[in-house]
């Protein structure tokens, strides 16, 4: 699958192959099979791969990126009220730093997302929050 990104929206744009020709149901069939061999190569090198480099995850680690996402949009909102308050259009630099905030956001949100499908998906175990003593 590919993505696009339109100003702060992805769209997903589907690369499976589709057959037309249904001609021959047994080559379908075959094919189809071979497919999901594909998919389920992918899935269970993902499960392998991603659990071994993010390691356990809880609820508390979702807070946290939860948290840190927050502080951005808030640091990247308050700027620009910042800078909407001035009476002078905003300096290249000012405009650079504005957009750097903005980017910390959304990367932190598309983190938020990834882990999300990564749950979903089967690559993550989710456990409970884990509560300090």
């Amino acid at each position: 699958m590919s993505s696009g990104r339109s100003s702060s929206y992805r769209r997903v744009v589907s690369d499976h192959f589709e057959p037309q020709d249904e001609s021959d149901p047994a080559a379908h069939r075959r094919l189809r099979g071979l497919l999901e061999q594909i998919d389920y190569t992918a899935f269970a090198s993902n499960r392998e791969v991603v659990a071994q480099m993010i390691g356990p995850v809880d609820v508390a680690k979702f807070q946290r990126l939860a948290l840190a996402a927050a502080h951005a949009r808030a640091a990247w909102v308050g700027e620009g009220l910042a800078l909407a308050g001035g009476s002078h259009l905003m300096t290249p630099e000012q405009t650079s730093r504005l957009a750097q905030l903005r980017a910390t956001f959304e990367e932190l949100a598309e983190v938020y997302e990834a882990m999300r499908r990564m749950i979903e998906r089967g690559y993550l175990q989710c456990g409970p929050a884990v509560s300090p003593r």
